[in-house]
């Protein structure tokens, strides 16, 4: 057996050599890795490199030409092979005996690529504490290349099927594996997570891997019916049981037999339900409102909810009882935030559905001379977020997107994603110490009100004379000009590629930067207004070309 590591291949004991202690810990070993969220190439999203090496005081190298990226579960590794990185490599290595376990050393030192991590560039070095790569860190490179650094587990469970759920992470596959032990049972099955997570997804994954596969699949939001309602929309009516009962009506278990019923926001059901509830799992016998016999049904029931019910029993507010026949078998369905390896994956899947329902999905196709469609900068502000809201929320601001975009070459900002990023660049604090923090908000234009400075505008309306102006105000540095201009950061970055006559800190030559530095003294901020370039930016040009 093999052990996959940063472009090597170790030589490990077999399975069976191994003591049972020795087993469970590598069951529990995890490796770093890297994920692509985004790269230029969109069939490549998803895939993984794993830095093995790391492990054992090896450095990994990131660059054009290393490590090997392929999908979870195949052995078919490509470099990220994109011509604007360096071949010269970022190094990650093991931050020494004297840090944390797990915590991790990136050196931009050798290379020219742009590193930015969690939205803040990378001045030569930055440490990753083992928990910042727990929980995962978002890198950008030079603007082209966003990557998910993370751990994955040494020896992943790999499940035989997808069950049409979208995602390769560790919480996912996990899913997964509990979908295909329950689903040929006819136990209840409680699903928990929070709103959002794709509950009756997994319920309708269930039903397809049952045996009831070919019987009906109703879904029923609990919260959604009028508690008078309730009992007679579950177990139906008889003619003449209430006022406008003109026939009689089968309820959601009658329809449901012979197949699965699902119960969305269980925890929302009256406690008259309650009790008719418990009595249909103990008898499989359905009693209808105004009906003098009980009626046999064959239903496989699946619940979920994202309320604690063990806190709503000691309320008062749900039956004990009705828990523990529901909870024949849970399976937890996790957060967004707790498979964040999975955004690339998630957002370029709505993207591409809400593209082609508006007949544009030809906007994803990769385009060798013209920025994409996509910007990298987007996807790394919206995989740093928070997504209380989850999956359901990710592919709501897809839409949102999509529709905002319709006929744009890029992808058009509005002002409900730039709240949204706005949010996400708020909760993203510097977790080390070579992170600055971004300059003041400068004044606003002169004849314009701030308020009216911060109002969002379109792209499209700003000239190449007032890009200019406001970053000379702003000292070229782009938040407070995007500020400035009414603008997001990524289409502020999207008119600087667009208009030729502004230059980046990147395109500096050594000849260029040596004159500045003799003509204004060594004077760093001299130097920066004379280039017109920022002056990190500046500072980071210097250091790639070894200039101190």
């Amino acid at each position: 057996m093999t052990e996959p590591t940063s472009g090597l291949t170790v030589e490990q004991p077999a399975w069976g050599d191994l003591s049972a202690g020795e087993r469970r810990r590598r069951a529990r070993a995890r490796i770093p890795a890297l994920t692509l969220l985004y790269h230029p190439d969109l069939s490549r999203v998803g895939e993984r490199a794993l830095l093995g090496g790391l492990l054992e005081g090896r450095p990994a190298h990131l660059s054009r030409l290393e490590p090997g990226f392929e999908p979870p579960g195949r052995m078919d590794p490509r470099p990220l092979g994109d011509r604007h990185l360096s071949r010269s490599p970022v190094r990650l290595s093991p931050a020494g005996a004297g840090g944390e376990p797990g915590s991790l050393h990136l050196s931009t030192a050798d290379t020219r690529t742009r590193v930015v991590v969690d939205g803040n560039p990378v001045q030569e070095n930055w440490t990753f504490s083992g928990r910042d790569v727990e929980r995962g860190a978002v890198l950008e490179l030079a603007d082209r290349v966003v990557l998910l650094l993370h751990t994955v587990p040494a020896n992943p469970v790999q499940p035989p099927e997808r069950f049409g759920l979208v995602g390769e992470s560790e919480a996912l596959q996990r899913v997964r594996y509990e979908i295909r032990r329950v689903a040929d049972l006819d136990v209840p099955v409680l699903l928990r997570g929070e709103t959002g997570t794709g509950k009756e997804l997994v319920a309708r994954a269930i039903h397809q891997a049952s045996r009831r596969q070919s019987g009906p699949c109703l879904c029923v939001n609990m919260g959604a019916i009028p508690a008078s309602l309730a009992a007679s929309e579950l177990f139906g009516a008889t003619k003449g049981a209430f006022t406008g009962s003109v026939r009689d009506q089968a309820g959601y278990f009658q329809r449901a037999s012979g197949g699965t019923l699902f119960l969305d926001e269980i925890g929302e059901a009256p406690p008259e339900v309650q009790v008719m509830l418990l009595r249909v799992l103990e008898t499989g016998e359905v009693q209808r409102v105004g009906g003098l016999e009980p009626q046999r049904v064959d239903v496989r029931l699946i619940a979920a909810t994202d309320a604690n019910l063990e806190q709503a029993i000691e309320d008062g507010r749900f039956r004990a009882p009705l828990l523990h026949r529901l909870a024949g078998y849970e399976v937890l369905v996790p957060p967004l935030r707790e498979r964040r390896d999975d955004f690339g994956r998630l957002l370029f899947h709505f993207l591409r559905e809400e593209l082609r329902s508006t007949g544009e999905e030809h906007r994803l196709q990769p385009r060798e001379e013209t920025p994409p469609w996509m910007p990298a900068s987007v996807v790394a502000r919206l995989a740093r977020h928070g997504w209380p809201g989850n999956v359901r929320q990710l592919r709501n601001a897809a839409r949102q997107i999509v529709i905002s975009s319709r006929s744009s070459e890029t992808v058009e900002i509005g002002p409900q994603i730039e709240k949204l990023l706005r949010g996400a660049s708020a909760a993203s604090a510097p977790s080390s110490a070579s992170a600055s923090p971004d300059p003041p908000p400068p004044e606003p234009l002169p004849g314009r009100k701030r308020a009216e400075a911060q109002a969002y505008r379109s792209p499209s309306e700003v000239t190449e004379a007032e890009l200019l102006e406001a970053l000379r105000a702003c000292r070229w540095e782009m938040k407070p000009a995007a500020e400035r201009l009414g603008i997001s950061r990524p289409s502020l970055y999207l008119l600087v590629e667009k208009f030729p006559s502004i230059r980046k800190a990147v395109d500096l030559t050594r000849a260029e930067i040596l004159e500045a530095q003799e003509t204004c003294g060594g004077n760093l901020d001299a130097m920066a207004d004379r280039l017109e370039v920022s002056k990190r930016g500046l500072q980071q040009r210097m250091a790639q070309l070894g200039m101190g």
